[in-house]
């Protein structure tokens, strides 16, 4: 047993150890089914604290040689599944995280000298030195998991003791004994993340990638490399870096998706057992949605507000704002328009397509949303192609982002939305008509002025403080047809309901005798008590863009 080499199964222990524990371990009838065989290459990416690492702990418990699981696993749900005992306890693991063993590499002072030197005789060396040479950061880290697998009295004397490659090293393993490895790497991705300005290491570390899971010698040694980062794997023009590994992306996880944060279901249990508020527990972190799984939950979340019994911003505040902040004032064409179209819980179309897997070269609107889908910040519903911002929590993220000179206008009528609220309930038809009328102006820039669907976000950015005591729907279900926008009063908010009709270049009246005649207010069928009716219109033709305002009161009735 070594640092990185067949580690124990503590750091697991601690997981099934803590107060809040989720049964994850499916995952691993999924690697068995791919143990030894020619799909046994897998990157999973997705956003930080999202279960990535957990997951590694627990696959190195379950297959090191280094360890005795049986106990751990057997009253888990892989301990009722037939592959229960294939790989348990019986193969050599080499765990490597990645971030951390290049610091740990790199606090040796030879490794920290003959990095400043290497990059002192740069500037000096010719294309054809610099293709060839090696890099001592990555040459650094190799040396130290050599080292490692060399301490174990089994393997010592089977590696050459001028050998440098890690692939050579582990084949060399397995010509001699016929055992091959479990690699599981964790934040594989972290050179592009952290060293983002270093295009060197960067394209030494891909060639080192290539070589290790490229060449056919040496892929007899491994059973199953299993490899998570934040980014897919970095692509080149039209090609992948490593286009023989299976990816499950937070774009599409396929049949990782339960594994890829909190279920539904999952969730719901876990409110039950704590006493926790689900709908609540819903608004603030759910809201990320796959194809094979509707609903899924941010985990660190879900774990923080349980643990400290109040909901608040617990993943975002593991961050920095600037990961939306730097990338929405980019000036790309359209960026502005989906960025403010979202904030008023609107969805965008966007092309994944040709986003290049790196947190720099972005090149387009679409690239800025797609680096945002890998991060966490936004939801994608692959079948419609859309972008959304999923919930509260990353939705006061995109707020703190857009303070600055670029979205003042923006954030000011977020700003004032509570007042908004407040006059409306009041009714103050001339301020709300007002206040509409400036917030659609300031932003006729950026969103299509005369059209409905603009109109209404505009109507949500406006009221966007009355989200955290209304649920707002768009285009809802209601008696003869649908309601614009329907404000439902959350559970315990003593404010009165409402139902708002938008239209443009027709009498103010006519939205009220809408919602009147289609008996739009019947869609608060748990709701007893006062309902406002409030028609909203402008005069496109009219100078300054007319807004009018009415606003009617019914009381529903048990």
């Amino acid at each position: 047993m070594g640092t990185y080499l067949n580690p124990d199964n503590v750091l697991f222990h601690k997981c099934l150890n803590s107060k809040i524990y989720v049964d994850k371990t499916e995952l691993i009838r999924c690697t068995n089914k791919l143990l030894d065989t020619e799909n046994n290459l897998i990157c999973v990416s997705r956003p930080r604290r999202f279960g990535k690492s957990m997951a590694l702990k627990m696959l190195a418990a379950y297959y090191s040689k280094g360890c005795d699981s049986l106990n751990m696993f057997e009253n888990l749900k892989i301990g009722q599944d037939t592959s229960f005992e294939k790989g348990l306890n019986q193969y050599d693991v080499l765990l490597i995280d990645m971030q951390g063993v290049i610091g740990s590499a790199m606090t040796e002072a030879q490794a920290q000298q003959e990095l400043a030197e290497f990059y002192k005789r740069l500037p000096h060396m010719s294309d054809y030195e610099t293709e060839k040479i090696k890099h001592p950061m990555l040459e650094a880290v190799q040396q130290r998991l050599i080292r490692d697998i060399r301490e174990n009295e089994e393997y010592a004397g089977y590696i050459p003791e001028d050998e440098t490659f890690l692939g050579n090293a582990l084949q060399a393993v397995y010509k001699h004994t016929g055992n091959r490895f479990i690699l599981l790497i964790d934040e594989w991705d972290c050179i592009f993340r952290n060293y983002e300005d270093d295009r060197l290491l960067q394209d030494k570390y891909i060639h080192w990638l290539r070589d290790m899971f490229k060449n056919m010698e040496l892929l007899p040694a491994y059973a199953l490399v299993y490899i998570t980062g934040i980014l897919p794997v970095k692509r080149y023009g039209t090609q992948s870096a490593l286009n023989n590994f299976m990816e499950y992306t937070f774009l599409s996880p396929m049949k990782m998706a339960e594994f890829a944060g909190f279920t539904e279901e999952e969730v719901k249990n876990l409110c039950g057992e704590y006493g926790v508020d689900f709908e609540e527990m819903s608004r603030w972190y759910n809201g990320y949605s796959f194809k094979n799984v509707e609903r899924i939950y941010n985990p660190r979340s879900v774990v923080c507000a349980i643990e400290n019994e109040e909901f608040g911003n617990f993943w975002t505040s593991t961050g920095t704002y600037e990961s939306v902040k730097k990338p929405i004032e980019m000036n790309f064409d359209g960026l502005r328009e989906k960025v403010i179209t979202m904030l008023g819980n609107g969805r965008c179309r966007v092309d994944t397509g040709m986003f290049n897997n790196t947190m720099t070269s972005l090149e387009s609107a679409d690239d800025v949303l797609t680096l945002l889908i890998h991060l966490g910040y936004l939801g994608y519903d692959a079948g419609k192609k859309e972008v959304y911002i999923p919930n509260r929590e990353i939705r006061d993220e995109f707020v703190r982002a857009i303070k600055g000179d670029k979205w003042t206008l923006t954030f000011e009528a977020i700003s004032r939305s509570e007042e908004l609220l407040e006059t409306t309930i009041a009714g103050d038809e001339e301020t709300v008509a007002a206040c509409i009328e400036k917030v659609h102006e300031d932003n006729t820039a950026i969103l299509t002025y005369n059209n409905e669907n603009a109109l209404s976000c505009i109507i949500q950015i406006a009221y966007y403080q009355a989200q955290d005591e209304y649920m707002l729907v768009r285009e809802m279900p209601a008696g003869k047809g649908f309601c614009d926008i329907a404000f439902i009063p959350r559970t315990g908010v003593d404010k009165p309901a409402m139902v708002v009709e938008l239209k443009w270049n027709q009498d103010v009246m006519t939205a009220i005798d809408q919602i009147r005649d289609r008996n739009y207010s019947g869609i608060f069928q748990k709701y007893f008590g006062e309902v406002l009716l409030v028609g909203i219109s402008y005069d496109k033709d009219s100078k300054g863009k007319k807004h009018y305002c009415k606003i009617e009161r019914i009381r529903k009735k048990q």
